[in-house]
């Protein structure tokens, strides 16, 4: 399951870079520690709503956009790890198939089941 704080660093990140901008720009417009920025675009820190709205000044982004951006790369990453729980595992052999040798020169491959048990 992603992390909040993670996504929001993310998606800050992004905007900023497709704008072309450094850090040093966007803390300085910010008025936030570039040291801090920097932690907040790696997931380190978890930003207050005020230096969100600043950051989105700064980037001359609204504050619901980034949230909207923020909520659905939550919703992907969330379908994602929903999809994999319910897959199998690696390395489980148990269901996994091979083609077994044709008998008495079948028409076509014939499949059966990997046993999971080791010799």
């Amino acid at each position: 399951m992603p992390v909040l704080r993670q996504v929001v660093g993310e998606t800050l990140r992004a905007l900023r870079m497709r704008q072309r901008r450094t850090l040093r720009e966007v803390s300085a417009a910010a008025r936030v520690s570039l040291g801090y920025l920097s932690e907040v675009e790696r997931g380190q820190k978890e930003p207050s709503s005020e230096l969100l709205a600043a950051i989105c000044g700064a980037l001359d982004v609204e504050l619901s956009e980034l949230f909207a951006d923020v909520s659905q790369t939550l919703r992907r990453e969330e379908k994602l790890a929903v999809t994999a729980a319910r897959a199998p595992l690696v390395g489980n052999t148990a269901g996994r198939l091979t083609p077994a040798p044709a008998a008495g020169g079948g028409s076509g491959p014939q499949v059966r089941a990997l046993s999971s048990v080791a010799a």
